[in-house]
C-alpha cells in the first residue's frame, strides 16, 4: 500500500502504438496493482477525473483515450480501421508497451466491448472487472438503439443519414443529462469538451462507422458470456438505472454467468460518475480490496 501523497498526482502522457498516438492519464505507483479505465461514447479519460486520485492511493491507474476520442491522435478512416476489434487490438498493444502484465479493468459504454475482448483474449491478465453501464447482454439494449438497429440490418446511406444527429454536441449533452433528476449536478465541462472533440474534421463519420460496427459487439455477446462463465472473474457493476441506452436488465443478467457478481444501481443516467462519484468510489475501492491482491 502506498500512503505518500504524491501518488495521487495525475500525469498526462502519450504512447505511440503503431499509427495511433494514445493519450493517457497515469497516477499511483507502478509497483502497486494496476487498473485500466476504459471510457465510452461520448466521453474520454476525462470521465474518470473524480475517481483517479482515490484509486491512486493504492493502485497504479491508467486511463487512456480510445482512438477517435479525447486527445488521442489517430489517423483518418483510410489509414486506420475503426472497428471495435481493431481498437481492442490497439489497446492490448498499448497495455503491453506499458509493460502492464496484470490489471483490473473498469469499462463504460464503448469501453466495455473493447475491454471484454481484451479480457477474453488474455483472461489470465485481468484480475477483476468493473462495469459502469458497460453492456454484455441483449437484455440491456434499450429502445434508444432502435434506429441504430435499423442501420445494422440495412446500412444504406438513408439509414446512416438518419443518425446524423448522433455525433453532435447537442446529442452528447442530451446523453449526459437524460435520466438525471437534478441536472444541476452535471458539470457542463464534460459534455462541452466531448462536443468539441466530436466536431474535429472527419470524426463524425468515424463515429457513425463505430455505430455500425457496434453490431459486432452484440454478435460477440455469447463469446463474452462464455468467458465470464469459464473464468468467473470478480465483477462489480455500478449502473445508472435511468440510462436511455443500457437497461438495468443488462446488469442483472450477469448473475446468470457470474452468481457472485456485485450489482449496484443508482438513480441517474448513462454517466453515473458525473453525479454519483462520491457514492460509487468507496464501493469500487471496497470491491478492489476484496478482489485484487
Amino acid at each position: 500500500m502506498n500512503t505518500e501523497s504524491n501518488t495521487q498526482h495525475v500525469h498526462y502522457r502519450y504512447e505511440q502504438v503503431d499509427k495511433v498516438n494514445i493519450f493517457y492519464r497515469e497516477a499511483g505507483e507502478p509497483t502497486d496493482p494496476s487498473i485500466v479505465l476504459l471510457h465510452g461514447f461520448a466521453a474520454s479519460s476525462y470521465m474518470y477525473r473524480d475517481i483517479i486520485p482515490a484509486l491512486a492511493e493504492n493502485y497504479h491507474v491508467i486511463a487512456p483515450d480510445l482512438p477517435s476520442f479525447g486527445f488521442t491522435q489517430a489517423p483518418g478512416r483510410m489509414q486506420y480501421t475503426y472497428t471495435f476489434e481493431n481498437i481492442a487490438k490497439t489497446m492490448e498493444k498499448f497495455v503491453q508497451q506499458l509493460e502492464i502484465k496484470r490489471y483490473a479493468l473498469m469499462a463504460h459504454d464503448y469501453g466495455a466491448p473493447v475491454g471484454w475482448r481484451m479480457a477474453a483474449a488474455n483472461p489470465d491478465a485481468v484480475t477483476a472487472l468493473i462495469s459502469q453501464n458497460g453492456n454484455a447482454y441483449e437484455e440491456g439494449l434499450a429502445e434508444g438503439w432502435n434506429a441504430i438497429k435499423d442501420y445494422w440490418q440495412n446500412p444504406t446511406p438513408e439509414n446512416r443519414a438518419a443518425l446524423k444527429d448522433f455525433p453532435t454536441p447537442e446529442e452528447i449533452k442530451s446523453q449526459y443529462l437524460t435520466g438525471v433528476s437534478d441536472k444541476s449536478l452535471v458539470s457542463p465541462d464534460g459534455y462541452t469538451l466531448e462536443g468539441m472533440h466530436v466536431q474535429k474534421p472527419g470524426n463524425a463519420d468515424i463515429q457513425l462507422d463505430l455505430v455500425l460496427d457496434y453490431a459486432s459487439n452484440v454478435e460477440n455477446y455469447p463469446r463474452f458470456q462464455a468467458y465470464f462463465r469459464e473464468y468467473q472473474p470478480a465483477l462489480l457493476a455500478v449502473w445508472g438505472a435511468n440510462d436511455p441506452y443500457f437497461l438495468p436488465a443488462g446488469a442483472e443478467a450477469w448473475k446468470r454467468d457470474l452468481p457472485n457478481a456485485d450489482i449496484r444501481f443508482f438513480d441517474t443516467g448513462h454517466f453515473a460518475l458525473e453525479t454519483h462519484a462520491d457514492e460509487i468510489t468507496p464501493i469500487i475501492l471496497e470491491f478492489l480490496a476484496q478482489s485484487v491482491k
